[in-house]
């Protein structure tokens, strides 16, 4: 289980975007270095890189978010998606309407984007083709609909969202959202049909489960969660769970921060970011190991 880091390298000030062969060498910057980048993914192809920047709207690094609130997310306007060459070059804006655009990734096909936006006034799920027409919204359910991922035929998006139920916790959502925050306490997994149709919750945990996708055959969804912990945010394992939310199997056993998992394409590979092995607070690395069935 080899990690992944980036050696002989200037702590960075803000999040930026890098690529690296898969043993972990040869790490170098895709993004320009100025403001805070987030969720980037490699085109099929892998000619292209798709990401979010909030370098349009500072090159300085956004403020961190208010945890006099507890726990939130900073949910910066000035992010937009772009797409850029994997050595920088040729960076193309893709959306360019007011407020948080990211959370963007491709379809296998290389056609469709799912991503976040708040362009409605509220966080909601949408698809655009590749080079940023044809915008359509896909969910309008009050509350926070994000990390989108298509499954490998493009047929099924898994999401995560919280929809607040009681005048309380609508409140408190709305009250954050204005400040451009969300609170991540409780979030289920759902799936829906990629036109944005026939939407299902899968996971029904209680917790804070995150950053779904799909096994690479399609049939299993894998995802983070903190379900079970008690003090703060608590501890964050990894899950796999058939489609209709049954079978549910936890797949990680090291305490601290296990999360954003993703399959290679040929299903061989699991990629993710990790706690384990930390030298300081807070700081996680990647993580790569072979997947047996």
């Amino acid at each position: 289980m080899p990690k992944h880091t980036f050696p002989n390298r200037e702590p960075l000030k803000c999040d930026q975007i890098f690529v690296m062969n898969t043993d972990g060498s040869d790490p170098r910057m895709v993004s320009n270095g100025k403001g805070r980048t987030t969720c980037s993914f490699f085109y099929p192809d892998g000619k292209k890189i798709l990401y979010s920047s909030t370098h349009l709207g500072s090159a300085e690094c956004p403020p961190k978010p208010d945890y006099s609130k507890g726990y939130v997310w900073g949910i910066y306007p000035s992010y937009d998606i772009f797409t850029a060459k994997p050595d920088g070059s040729e960076m193309k804006q893709l959306t360019k309407e007011p407020g948080y655009d990211a959370e963007a990734i491709i379809s296998a096909d290389g056609k469709k984007i799912v991503f976040t936006s708040i362009r409605n006034g509220d966080l909601d799920i949408y698809t655009m083709d590749a080079d940023g027409s044809n915008v359509k919204q896909l969910t309008h359910e009050l509350g926070y609909d994000g990390g989108p991922t298509f499954s490998p035929d493009g047929k099924l998006i898994v999401y995560r969202a919280h929809h607040p139920k009681t005048e309380q916790e609508i409140a408190d959502y709305k009250d954050l959202l204005k400040q451009n925050l969300i609170r991540p306490t409780y979030l289920e997994i759902w799936t829906m049909k990629s036109d944005g149709s026939d939407k299902r919750q899968i996971t029904d945990l209680g917790a804070a489960s995150f950053a779904p996708a799909f096994y690479s055959d399609g049939k299993r969804i894998i995802f983070s969660s903190n379900v079970g912990s008690t003090g703060g945010m608590g501890n964050f394992e990894l899950y796999g769970v058939d489609l209709d939310g049954k079978n549910l199997e936890r797949l990680t056993y090291t305490e601290g921060f296990d999360g954003f998992p993703m399959f290679s394409p040929d299903g061989k590979k699991l990629v993710w970011i990790s706690g384990r092995n930390a030298k300081v607070p807070h700081e996680t690395n990647v993580f790569i190991a072979d997947w047996v069935p």
